[in-house]
């Protein structure tokens, strides 16, 4: 809003957007507002504030700006919200990997020092299975890990 007057007018746009590395323009690439994006498209200018401009008065108003901009709040969260829900989905699914790996690791060491299959550890079972020399490398493997 170059001349302060709480608007915007096509010629500030475009001359808001013609340096390519600028702040509005990065933001306009990055903000998540279809119309936004395209006053950055020349070709697409006029429909893109035509879609913003609400009271079709052919400028842009601060809350007329604001609701585009509350429109690509709405599109980022959305977007968080489901990366969160992937990476959470994910993250479940991993833990659950882990977990029934390690039980059954668990098991098959329990089966492992368990010689005489009572379904019970003693101490000397124990012992034995996890002597640096003569032990169970698998037993003292997941032991140590």
């Amino acid at each position: 809003d170059k001349d302060n007057s709480g608007t915007l007018v096509k010629a500030e746009i475009v001359e808001a957007v013609s340096e390519q590395s600028n702040p509005v323009v990065l933001f306009l690439i990055n903000c998540g507002n279809e119309n936004l994006q395209y006053l950055l498209v020349p070709a697409r200018l006029d429909a893109a504030m035509a879609a913003i401009d609400t009271d079709s008065d052919g400028e842009i108003t601060a809350i007329e700006w604001e609701e585009a901009i509350e429109v690509a709040l709405r599109a980022k969260l959305a977007a968080r919200a489901e990366r969160r829900a992937k990476s959470s989905a994910a993250a479940r699914k991993e833990i659950a990997e882990f977990t029934a790996e390690f039980l059954s690791a668990a098991r098959e060491v329990f089966e492992l020092m368990d010689e005489d299959d009572s379904g019970t550890l003693v101490v000397d079972e124990i012992v034995k299975a996890v002597d640096p020399k003569k032990g169970n490398k698998k037993v003292i493997k997941f032991l140590e890990t």
